[in-house]
C-alpha cells in the first residue's frame, strides 16, 4: 500500500525499482518488530509465566527462568523430600518451563534478525551515498572498489615503514661515523700533544746541559776523561741509560724516591735487630720482670714503626711507579716475627751445644787410654 502511494502509472521503471528497495526493507523491520515485540501473549504462555511466578510481561531473563525453576524444582520435585512434594503439579511445571524456554529463543532469534536487517539498510545507505565520500577513508589512497584500495593503502603503508626504518638505520650509521670520527680525531689530538710535549722536555733538558757544560759544571765529575766500562751486567739493557745512571749515583744524584726507600729499608733492619736483641738478652724462660721489660721493648718498637710508616706514606706519594708502593709494617707481625726467629736462634744455639758435648764425650776416653798406655810404659822401664 505504501509503494502504490508512492508510484504511479506514469513513473519510470527505473525509478520504480529503486524505491521498492528503499521501501520493502523499512515495512519488514517494522513487521519483525511488530512480531518480536508484540503487546499480547497466548493464555497458555501466561499461565506457563504465572506456574513459574515470573512477571506476566514477559520481559524476563533466561537466567531469572532458570532461578525460578530451580526454585519450584525443590518445592515440587517428588525426590526433593519436601512436605509439598507433588509429582503431577511438578509436570506441569516443567511443561511451562520449556515453553517460556521456547517463547525466549524466539525473541532472541527475532531480535538479532531485527539487528541484522538494520545493519543491511546502514550499508545500502551507504551505499547510496556520494561517490566522492569514498575516498574519505584511506588517507584517499588508491582507486577502484573499497577493498582493492584498502590493498592498496595496506601496501603503501608497508612502503612507508620500510623507508622509515632505513632512515632510521641509516641515520644510526651516520652516528656511529660520526662518533669514530670523533675519536680518531681526539686521539690524533692527544698523540700530537704528547709528541710535542715530550720534544719540549727533550729541547729543555738538552739546552740545560749546554747551559751546564758552557758553564764548566761538568769539569770537576770524577772519572772525567777516561772510557766508560762497558755493561756486562744485563744484556737486555740500554748500556747508555745504564751508564748515565752509574754516572749520577756515583757523584750523588739519586732520585728522593730512591733515597727515602733506602732510608726505610736500613731503619726496618736496625729496629727488628734491637727488637730481636732484647728478646735475646731476656733469657729463654722471661720471668714476671722480663715480662714487663719486654712488654717496654714492644711499645718503643711500636712507637718507633709509627714513625716508620709516615715515611712509608712520604715514600708513596713521591714514587713514579704503582709497583714500587709499599705497605704498613704491622707492629704484632713484627713481634711475632721476632718472637719466632728468636725461637729458632735458641734451637740452634741448643743444638751447637750439644754437638760440643758430644764431641767432649768422645774426647775423654781416648785421654785415659793414653795415661793407661804411659802408665804401662813406665811399668816395663
Amino acid at each position: 500500500m505504501g509503494t502504490s502511494m508512492l508510484v504511479s502509472p506514469g513513473t519510470p521503471w527505473l525509478l520504480r525499482v529503486h524505491l521498492r528497495r528503499a521501501v520493502l526493507p523499512l515495512h519488514c523491520s517494522a513487521a519483525l518488530r511488530a512480531l518480536s515485540h508484540g503487546p499480547r501473549m497466548s493464555h497458555g504462555l501466561k499461565e506457563s509465566y504465572r506456574l513459574l511466578q515470573l512477571p506476566g510481561d514477559g520481559e524476563s531473563s533466561q537466567a531469572e527462568v532458570r532461578e525460578a525453576y530451580l526454585r519450584m524444582a525443590k518445592l515440587y520435585h517428588p525426590d526433593s523430600g519436601a512436605p509439598t512434594a507433588d509429582a503431577v503439579f511438578f509436570s506441569r511445571v516443567e511443561e511451562a518451563y520449556r515453553a517460556v524456554l521456547a517463547h525466549l529463543a524466539r525473541q532472541k532469534s527475532a531480535s538479532r534478525y531485527t539487528g541484522t536487517t538494520e545493519e543491511e539498510e546502514d550499508d545500502k545507505s551507504k551505499g547510496l551515498a556520494p561517490q566522492h565520500r569514498h575516498y574519505l577513508s584511506f588517507e584517499g589512497v588508491g582507486s577502484g572498489t573499497p577493498s582493492q584500495r584498502e590493498r592498496q593503502y595496506r601496501q603503501i603503508r608497508i612502503d612507508r615503514a620500510t623507508d622509515q626504518v632505513l632512515e632510521y638505520r641509516r641515520k644510526g650509521m651516520e652516528q656511529a661515523a660520526a662518533e669514530e670520527q670523533a675519536m680518531v680525531e681526539r686521539d690524533t689530538r692527544r698523540r700530537s700533544q704528547r709528541i710535542k710535549i715530550t720534544q719540549a722536555v727533550e729541547r729543555l733538558v738538552e739546552d740545560l746541559i749546554q747551559e751546564s757544560m758552557a758553564k764548566g759544571d761538568f769539569r770537576n765529575l770524577s772519572g772525567s776523561g777516561k772510557p766508560l766500562n762497558k755493561f756486562d751486567h744485563n744484556p737486555y739493557a740500554d748500556p747508555m741509560t745504564h751508564n748515565l745512571n752509574r754516572i749520577l749515583i756515583d757523584n750523588g744524584y739519586q732520585p728522593e724516591w730512591i733515597v727515602a726507600q733506602k732510608d726505610i729499608r736500613e731503619k726496618l733492619v736496625k729496629l727488628r735487630s734491637s727488637l730481636l736483641e732484647a728478646r735475646w738478652r731476656l733469657g729463654d724462660t722471661m720471668r714476671p720482670r722480663e715480662q714487663a721489660k719486654w712488654q717496654e721493648h714492644c711499645e718503643a718498637f711500636a712507637v718507633e714503626l709509627a714513625k716508620l710508616n709516615k715515611k712509608v706514606d712520604t715514600f708513596n706519594l713521591i714514587v713514579p711507579l704503582l709497583s714500587r708502593q709499599m705497605v704498613h709494617f704491622s707492629p704484632q707481625r713484627e713481634v711475632e716475627r721476632a718472637l719466632k726467629a728468636d725461637k729458632e736462634r735458641r734451637e740452634e744455639r741448643r743444638r751447637e751445644m750439644e754437638q760440643m758435648d758430644m764431641g767432649k764425650e768422645k774426647q775423654v776416653p781416648t785421654r785415659q787410654g793414653l795415661f793407661a798406655w804411659m802408665q804401662n810404659l813406665l811399668k816395663l822401664t
